[in-house]
């Protein structure tokens, strides 16, 4: 079976002499249709270069990336990628940032039909009460709905996450990871998901890929997420495969920053040496203020 995208030997990198940066480097993945795959790693590892890899934004420096068995042609629709920001329009409102995707994407539709496919998939990610809203009304969580359902609007062969929970709080983050599972489980796109977090990696995954340490990061072992579907976040937490997965995925990473993975971490527990307060004294010196700003206050009139 033909990859739907394939990286051999791919590497990246910025500027030329003394002053280039190698980024990635030696970069080998097979992505298969309809699989969910999540790459993790630190921040600054590369991850963004990565994915406009995928998106074809950016050419490989060396060896290939390929979509279907050809080389990566440029960005297009059949490429849907979602920010980490957003990036809607905000003088359009939800129903308006939506259809202008599916107008340019599927101009030969009727306007009837494009109607009816943009308000399918705002009610997909439950924003129909919100259509007619623009982006400075809508919640961080509310505006991130919004642009996976314009990606996926677009019908493409590939749906491209970059970090797009990264910059919400934990709450709203922990409903659109169940929101892009459900989602997923519908449609069952190709999904690559971009994210510096391993627990959200193995919740959504099918497989999840490490990605080393920067300059010229590389990619780990494929971890295969064989935990039944639909996953719930509390049982996993008492999951022991979970928390094998989990593990193993983390000291991996360390190792390749160079730091101590967790199962080599000192077990001893060292509580900071802090002193407690005097308790007597702080009382005295509450009781003590009042007359000493009193006498202040005095002194100021005086003087």
């Amino acid at each position: 079976m033909i990859p739907v995208i394939e990286l051999r030997a791919a590497a990246k990198g910025y500027g030329a002499g003394a002053t280039r940066s190698e980024v990635l480097a030696d970069l080998n993945l097979e992505l298969h249709d309809g699989e969910f795959l999540a790459i993790v790693g630190f921040s600054g590892s590369g991850k963004t270069t990565l994915i406009n890899l995928l998106a074809g934004l950016h050419a490989p420096d060396a060896g290939s990336v390929s979509l279907d068995g050809q080389p990566m042609p440029d960005a297009g629709p059949d490429r849907a990628l979602v920010f980490q920001n957003y990036s809607l329009l905000p003088w359009l409102t939800v129903h308006g940032n939506i259809a202008l995707a599916v107008d340019r994407v599927f101009p030969q539709w009727t306007a009837g039909q494009r109607r009816a496919h943009v308000e399918r998939y705002i009610a997909m990610v439950n924003l129909t009460p919100a259509r007619d809203k623009r982006p400075r009304q809508l919640s961080g969580g509310m505006r991130q709905r919004v642009a996976v359902a314009r990606a996926l609007a677009m019908e493409p062969r590939v749906l491209l996450l970059d970090e797009p929970l990264g910059a919400l709080d934990a709450l709203t983050r922990a409903v659109l990871q169940d929101e892009i599972s459900r989602i997923w489980q519908e449609n069952k796109k190709t999904v690559v998901l971009i994210t510096n977090d391993p627990d959200e990696a193995i919740l959504l995954a099918d497989r999840v890929v490490p990605l080393s340490a920067g300059p010229r990061a590389t990619f780990g072992p494929s971890f295969v997420i064989d935990i039944p579907r639909p996953r719930d976040r509390l049982a996993l937490n008492h999951d022991a495969h979970f928390k094998r997965l989990r593990k193993d995925v983390l000291d991996w990473l360390m190792t390749s920053a160079g730091r101590q993975p967790a199962r080599a971490a000192a077990r001893e527990l060292r509580l900071p040496a802090l002193v407690p307060a005097n308790l007597d004294q702080v009382r005295w010196i509450d009781r003590a203020l009042p007359h000493r700003r009193a006498a202040g206050a005095q002194k100021s009139k005086i003087s």
